[in-house]
């Protein structure tokens, strides 16, 4: 299997909620002052928990006077209702993340050792495919061992570089994919590219565990070293030793400013071609983190019903994206989350990002899906956003 043709998207799975069992109480739901409660949360979307097995009642309420209820991640059921919709709407799979600093604390590796159990177990199930992704984000420079000995772990366990065991572990160049996100940052990161090879070094040639490809995660501004970027020359020289290229692109633009971009990819596609690399951009519905960061902007980059979702969809394929990464599936502390959102939020202190009336709370799932038919020709392009008929 390549990742060429297929539409993947980011898998966080790192929600928790109290008595779930991990004993993490309401992480990623709950703010820096440890509270999930009206007026204190880190999410700016509101998930829409009809179809969960498993629900957790919050202090939050609706209008009505209800209780408003969330998922957790470390429940099986949920991850098995995510690849679900996964395989119901034509999206492909998923990268699912591995954090560095959560790896190294006990109980967050308990938890995303059993997330990842999960995803194996409903790949096979929903035939989905899945890869990992090691986010280096607080890693600090002797940490890199943390990444090395976690893939041993899943190696061992797993068999992921054993397709006649595990089918459904994404090979892209007929070896199995390990994608590296966050490489040549300019924000402060206390790991360089120094640490970037040895990992990649592990990756590639250890006889037991390497034999890898290898994703790397850089800024949007890779090619011009400025801006979000490094400027060292040298981060080019490590990126040749790749085979996928994904610049990040999240919160960069809006619908007005996309197009600027849309011919930013096609530069970035020709650089790639010319030094034999293959690139997947990434593609994301919409932005916002009031809950976050109180500064901030509400609602900061609008959906605007799926539109400027679509127009980046499309405008990758158009200019000879042959792979798509949409962030995420699930991240609605950011507000990028594609997977089926509430169109009433709760009321109160908190104000939250709701899908739009307008539209079904799987419209995101499908328009998706609806691109990953377009990537493989098995639908029209389409540069207008399609609607579906009930």
């Amino acid at each position: 299997m390549s990742y060429k043709g297929l539409v993947l998207t980011g898998y966080q799975g790192w929600f928790n909620a109290e008595n779930d069992g991990a004993a993490r109480g309401w992480n990623h739901y709950k703010n820096q002052n440890n509270l999930f409660e009206p007026g204190h949360t880190k999410v700016d979307m509101w998930p829409d928990v009809t179809e969960y097995p498993v629900k957790y009642k919050t202090s939050f309420t609706y209008a009505d006077g209800s209780p408003a209820y969330v998922f957790s991640s470390y429940d099986e059921s949920t991850v098995d209702l995510h690849f679900k919709w996964m395989r119901d709407y034509n999206i492909d799979g998923a990268f699912m993340q591995r954090f560095i600093t959560t790896l190294k604390d006990p109980k967050g590796n308990n938890h995303m050792q059993k997330v990842f159990g999960s995803a194996v177990k409903a790949a096979k199930k929903y035939e989905r495919t899945i890869s990992v992704m090691y986010d280096l984000s607080g890693m600090k420079p002797d940490e890199y061992h943390v990444l090395i000995e976690d893939w041993k772990k899943l190696i061992d366990e797993y068999k992921l570089n054993q397709p006649t065991v595990n089918d459904n572990y994404l090979f892209h160049r007929e070896k199995p994919l390990v994608a590296i996100w966050g490489v040549g940052f300019n924000d402060g990161r206390k790991y360089g590219l120094k640490e970037i090879e040895k990992i990649m070094n592990f990756l590639k040639n250890d006889p037991k565990y390497g034999g890898c490809s290898i994703l790397l995660g850089v800024p949007t501004w890779w090619r011009d070293l400025k801006f979000d970027t490094e400027n060292d020359p040298y981060l080019h020289e490590v990126m040749k030793k790749a085979d996928i290229i994904q610049p990040w692109f999240v919160g960069r633009y809006n619908e007005e400013t996309y197009p600027h971009y849309q011919a930013r990819i096609k530069a970035d596609i020709t650089w790639c071609e010319q030094n034999k690399l293959d690139y997947v951009p990434v593609v994301f519905p919409g932005f916002s983190w009031k809950n976050m960061r109180p500064d901030e902007p509400f609602n900061a980059i609008p959906r605007n019903n799926g539109r400027f979702l679509w127009q980046q969809l499309t405008g990758a394929i158009e200019v000879g994206a042959e792979m798509l990464y949409v962030a995420m599936f699930d991240e609605i502390d950011e507000a990028t989350a594609i997977f089926k959102v509430g169109k009433e939020t709760p009321i109160g202190k908190s104000k939250f990002v709701p899908y739009e009336k307008e539209i079904p709370s799987d419209h995101y799932l499908w328009l998706t899906g609806q691109a990953s038919g377009i990537l493989k020709k098995e639908i029209p392009f389409q540069k207008n956003m399609p609607y579906r008929t009930y």
